[in-house]
């Protein structure tokens, strides 16, 4: 294990325990998580999170949150992966990921995977430490601001683009589908830009495009369904009508910006329903 791979073992890890209640998996590159899934098993968790972005999976840390068994560990296989994180593996996973492969490291925790806990953080800087509390913040509040009603159904699928998302370097943009029943994965994702239009225009929604065509899904429907969530507030309504020109129809934000009216009223023109969650991340 390298210095890198501890990063984005830890990265991977802390993730995965935002979706630690069902069978998920999280794909982390740079310490970002480039895909992410559940399913109503671990291995099709697995596909779907690595279908996230096919690209940026070749070399990554990957975490999942129930034990790998054979049906798992084929999905990687002719996958390259640094490293695979999971609560155990059963013997015949660990034949078949050990034949296939001599550098994909084997991490097996000492205990079941949980939500995620208090804990202290500290990064180094020069002359001193900064020391603050981890970011295990769920919503604080849940206010539908638009003329257009969020669907009630459209709720889980919002709890899990926030959950991703909170992992994601600011700026964050996630836009999260539901492609099969009950079943919640990353369709596009926007990272540690500058200035957040750019996570969306040219990382997230671009990301979504190529996704949708790939797969030969029809792009209105699979953008009406599709929730987008952003990390911290939107500071103009540009992000809102960025979205509304690709058909995004449902967004979730903090929410607490000066110009929160404008970007309500930009959503209202747009036909957007627009929900804040009352919680920022800002993950650096």
């Amino acid at each position: 294990m390298s210095f890198n791979n501890y990063l984005d073992a830890d990265a991977a890890l802390e993730a995965a325990r935002e979706l630690h209640d069902t069978p998920a998996a999280v794909v982390v590159k740079h310490t970002n998580p480039c895909g992410a899934a559940t399913g109503a098993t671990l291995a099709e968790a697995l596909e779907a999170a690595w279908e996230g972005d096919i690209v940026s999976a070749f070399g990554s840390v990957i975490a999942v949150t129930r034990p790998v068994d054979l049906a798992v560990a084929e999905v990687l296989k002719g996958r390259f992966v640094e490293a695979l994180i999971a609560p155990a593996f059963t013997p015949e996973a660990l034949e078949f990921l050990k034949a296939k492969s001599q550098r994909i490291r084997l991490i097996s925790l000492d205990a079941g995977l949980g939500a995620p806990q208090p804990r202290r953080i500290m990064r180094q800087i020069h002359g001193g430490m900064l020391l603050q509390d981890a970011d295990v913040l769920a919503p604080e509040d849940w206010r539908v601001v638009t003329q257009t009603p969020f669907p009630d159904d459209l709720r889980p699928l919002a709890r899990f683009g926030i959950r991703v998302g909170k992992h994601i370097k600011s700026n964050a943009i996630v836009l999260a589908w539901e492609y099969a029943s009950g079943r919640f994965a990353l369709l596009g994702m926007g990272a540690g830009q500058p200035n957040r239009v750019d996570a969306m225009k040219k990382l997230c929604l671009a990301k979504a495009a190529e996704n949708i065509e790939r797969r030969g899904l029809d792009p209105t429907r699979a953008m009406a369904r599709a929730v987008l969530v952003s990390d911290a507030f939107f500071p103009f309504p540009d992000n809102i009508e960025a979205a509304a020109a690709r058909g995004v129809r449902h967004i979730v934000e903090p929410g607490g910006s000066v110009k929160d009216a404008d970007c309500i009223a930009a959503a209202d023109a747009a036909g957007i329903a627009m929900a804040f969650s009352g919680c920022r991340h800002f993950r650096h």
